[in-house]
């Protein structure tokens, strides 16, 4: 009897859990690598205040054309490595827990911190923007009371959103992830099948030039098709789709790794035309309306955006696959560096514009405050058992039964309107 497994687990073992014989060890380069790229974010949001041409919250007196050649260097891999690693994650996490608990532990996990993130640590943004746009002239104190009020008129120019005049800004990370999260489950009979996994198996074995353009075609085509924020949304679930398929694929990583300095050389290439195509065909008005070379400029963006990925795969691969003592420290980092630094970043700029310290100073001021803003603010948030879940950091302590229960049942009393609120 101690054997007997209902149908339902049946299924749910058969089609919604990937097989753990194939599960390979510990990555410990996707752990450096996600820590890597999150720190990358900041500098790339600090230059989207000094990058011409590009729209932003606030944007500095002191533009450049230039830094743009620089931004888009990684600009089209940057997120598909995160979508990548959180597509590994999700199957590694599959195996060790149960449906239910994954669902409850991504919410939990996911949406406090956006909750959280979207009520206290986005609205100094928006403040600041609204006061750039000559939309807004009050204290931050007035604005608080106006921005929790249900009827202010003050919004009227900034409705969208997950409700009126709140939206998720920089976060919209954690409420992607979470979209995602759910909606794998819907795939993974699809995507556990075994006749999948050997059609897998046949990509990553043929010639790397066809194993790559195979991996570029839905990209190309959902960039191509797919206008607005939409495009971002479908890339972003695709991507965390290879990394579910390919995350576990040894052969995958091994033919990465013996292909690293080929890799590099492509993608050296591929960026110089990439940023030709951004300069002479996107910035070009005379040939905006040139449908062959706007393809040659997509195209060029979408493989950039495998190349980019699979480049740094394998160079993390290659060299970052180690533990370390500093490694648990920077990956609880994460999350506080994410939510906190676009608005550190934000408040800091505006503030710092106001004294014309010129373009050097300015700049180094905004990066080592930001930096030293992010340190002090998580070293503050994990000591403090209160604020570490609305950071995404578990608790320290180990509390009663009865006390745990009656946290979870009040976290999830706090998110279910902002899950509710993003599913519709």
């Amino acid at each position: 009897m101690n054997n007997f497994k209902s149908p339902v687990n049946l299924v749910i073992n058969k089609y919604f859990i990937p097989d753990s014989q194939d599960m390979p060890e510990r990555r410990y380069d996707l752990d450096w690598l996600r820590i890597l790229v999150f720190f990358l974010l900041i500098f790339y949001h600090i230059g989207m205040v000094y990058v011409a041409n590009w729209g932003y919250h606030f944007k500095s007196e002191y533009q450049s054309s230039f830094l743009a050649n620089l931004m888009l260097l990684i600009s089209p891999w940057r997120m598909a490595v995160l979508w990548l690693i959180s597509g590994i994650a999700i199957r590694f996490l599959l195996v060790k827990v149960s449906l239910w608990h994954y669902i409850s532990m991504r919410s939990l996990r996911l949406l406090l911190p956006l909750l959280f993130g979207i009520l206290i640590i986005v609205p100094p943004q928006l403040f600041v923007e609204m006061t750039v746009n000559g939309d807004l002239n009050l204290s931050y104190w007035q604005f608080s009371q106006a921005f929790f009020s249900s009827d202010s008129e003050v919004f009227a120019k900034y409705q969208s959103g997950i409700w009126p005049h709140i939206d998720v800004n920089h976060l919209w990370y954690l409420r992607s992830l979470w979209q995602y999260s759910l909606g794998l489950l819907l795939l993974l009979p699809l995507l556990n099948a075994a006749w999948l996994t050997k059609v897998v198996n046949w990509i990553v074995t043929q010639d790397g030039l066809w194993a790559i353009i195979i991996a570029i075609i839905p990209i190309f085509a959902i960039q191509l098709i797919i206008e607005g924020e939409t495009t971002r949304e479908v890339l972003g679930f695709t991507f965390l789709l290879y990394g579910y398929l390919l995350g576990w694929n040894s052969v995958f990583w091994q033919r990465l790794v013996n292909n690293s300095y080929l890799l590099l050389k492509c993608s050296v290439f591929g960026s110089i035309i990439f940023i030709c195509c951004y300069q002479f065909i996107w910035l070009d008005e005379g040939v905006k309306d040139n449908e062959a070379l706007q393809l040659i400029a997509l195209l060029s963006y979408s493989s950039m955006r495998i190349l980019g990925l699979l480049t740094v795969l394998a160079w993390s691969s290659k060299y970052l696959n180690k533990t370390s003592k500093y490694l648990s420290y920077f990956s609880d980092a994460v999350f506080p560096f994410y939510i906190l630094h676009q608005t550190i970043i934000i408040v800091l700029a505006y503030w710092l514009a106001q004294y014309n310290f010129g373009v050097v100073v300015e700049v180094i001021l905004v990066i080592m405050l930001t930096l030293f803003g992010c340190v002090i603010g998580f070293e503050i948030i994990r000591r403090s058992e209160f604020l570490r879940p609305c950071f995404g950091l578990t608790l320290r302590n180990n509390y009663s039964a009865a006390m745990k229960k009656t946290s979870y049942l009040a976290a999830t009393l706090l998110i279910v309107p902002l899950g509710w609120g993003i599913l519709n």
